[in-house]
Formats: C-alpha cells, sequence, structure tokens
C-alpha cells in the first residue's frame, strides 16, 4: 500500500475541516447579517403571519430576481436567466403568501385548544379581559401567540373587542370568527360563555376531523394528478440529460417552442383545476 491514499485522505479531511472554519466564519459576518435581513419577511410571514412592507417587498423582489438571474444564467443561458428573473417578484409574493397561508392554517387548527383554554380560564373565576393572558399562557404555536397579542394589547388599555376585532382579522378563519362572535355576544348580552366556548371547540374538533376524512380519502387521486403532471418534466430533464442541448434548439426553433409553451399552459391550467376540486370547501 503506498502513501498516496493516507495523503488522499488526510487532504480530504482538511478540506473538510477547513470547509468547517470558513462556514464558521462566514456565519458571524456582516454577508450572513444582511442576507438574513432580506429574507427577515419571508421568515416572519411564517412565523408571525405578517405582511411584509412595500420597501421588504421591493428587497424581495430584487433578491428573487437576482438569485433566479443567477440560477438560469447557470443552467440554460441568457435567455432562460432573463425568464427566470422576469419571473423573480412574483416567486416571491408567492412564497410570502404560501408562508402566509400555512400561518393561517396553523392558526385555524389551534382554534379548539385555544377555545377551551378560554373556557377553563373563564370557568376558574376570570373575566373576559383576564381569561385572555390566563389561556395565552397554556398554549403554544400561533394561537397562543396571537392571543398573547391580544392580552396584552388589552392589558394596555385598548377595549377587549377592538383586540377580538384584530385577531379575528388576522386569522381569516371562520373558527376565530365563531370565537371571537360568541364572547362579545355572552359580554353583551349575558348567558354560558363557558358551555358555549366547550361546544364550539367540540364542533371545531368535529369539522376538523371530517377535512381530515376527506383529504385521506382523495390522497390516492392528488398524488396520482401530481405524478401525471409531473411526468413531462422529467421526460424533458431526461432527454436533455441523454442530448445536451435539445431543449435549447427545440425552444428556438417557432413551431416547437409554441408547442412546448401551450403544453406548458395547458400542464399549469390542469394543476390549478386538480386543485380547485381537490381544495376543502
Amino acid at each position: 500500500m503506498t502513501a498516496a491514499p493516507l495523503l488522499a485522505f488526510s487532504a480530504a479531511a482538511a478540506g473538510v475541516l477547513g470547509a468547517w472554519e470558513w462556514l464558521a466564519a462566514v456565519e458571524r459576518s456582516r454577508v450572513v447579517a444582511g442576507l438574513a435581513r432580506l429574507v427577515e419577511p419571508v421568515v416572519r410571514a411564517g412565523r408571525e403571519g405578517r405582511e411584509p412592507t412595500a420597501p421588504e417587498r421591493r428587497r424581495l423582489a430584487w433578491v428573487a430576481a437576482g438569485s433566479l438571474l443567477a440560477a438560469g444564467w447557470l443552467v440554460g443561458g441568457v435567455a432562460p436567466a432573463l425568464l427566470a428573473a422576469v419571473c423573480g417578484p412574483t416567486a416571491a409574493v408567492a412564497v410570502v403568501r404560501a408562508r402566509r397561508r400555512r400561518y393561517e392554517a396553523d392558526l385555524a387548527a389551534g382554534a379548539p385548544e385555544a377555545a377551551r383554554a378560554l373556557a377553563d380560564a373563564l370557568a376558574t373565576g376570570h373575566s373576559i379581559h383576564g381569561m385572555l393572558a390566563v389561556a395565552a399562557a397554556g398554549l403554544r404555536g400561533p394561537a397562543g401567540a396571537e392571543l398573547r397579542c391580544a392580552a396584552h394589547a388589552v392589558a394596555l388599555g385598548e377595549p377587549a373587542d377592538a383586540a377580538l376585532e384584530r385577531l379575528r382579522t388576522r386569522a381569516r378563519s371562520r373558527a376565530w370568527d365563531a370565537i371571537a362572535a360568541g364572547i362579545l355576544l355572552a359580554r353583551d348580552a349575558g348567558g354560558d360563555l363557558v358551555a358555549l366556548l366547550r361546544g364550539l371547540a367540540d364542533s371545531l374538533d368535529a369539522a376538523a376531523r371530517a377535512d381530515r376524512d376527506a383529504a385521506a380519502a382523495t390522497a390516492q387521486a392528488r398524488a396520482t394528478a401530481r405524478i401525471v403532471l409531473g411526468l413531462p418534466l422529467a421526460a424533458a430533464l431526461l432527454a436533455e440529460l441523454a442530448s445536451p442541448g435539445l431543449l435549447t434548439s427545440r425552444l428556438s426553433d417557432p413551431l416547437p417552442a409554441t408547442l412546448i409553451a401551450l403544453a406548458a399552459a395547458l400542464q399549469a391550467l390542469a394543476a390549478l383545476a386538480i386543485r380547485r376540486l381537490t381544495r376543502p370547501r
């Protein structure tokens, strides 16, 4: 056995250690901090459900356009790079909206637990103002965060109806609409709010189970539809790998380029139709 394999192993190990040290140094640099600030609106949309401001949206659009421009340049050249860069702002908005919808879905999923926590806090003798803080202390996730914001606003002197209205508007969910309406109705007209909230929590759990059953019943059909939609793209990638430059030559010819664009449009229309048909009401 010669020394070459040992030297190669030592060089590889030294390279890994050097790369690790370089990553550690870059992590503490201002470049990484600047990039973190650029993508912070996307992180905040998924963690707090906040919409980015106009300057933040512009920065995200520039970052997305530049990133897609570089990726398109590396993959296909000038034409794909320009096309990808044009799609950059739309992609940034789509990512933010997707994370916002994810936050709203988690917030809606936490509505039954929040209703029970509010009922328990009210049953222990707290007022409507105090039950928000007590219920928020025992909840995690978006539901707990929104209740903590509402409780903090009420503690600073904001009326409870205004805080609940802001929570309901941010949630954009029928479950939170019902919770806010029940609390305000019981405050103004009286009634057993504890029983109302617990009954509402049971109803929301039943509705969530029905949605999960419907999703499970259509899971196989949705998976099959996604596979069928992905087959043309997979075939195009395999053809490009087998014969590099094939897609570029086809896109440079007007007739194949027109047919490819029409096929892509039909694929997008089919994807939207599948999403529309399988979306829960």
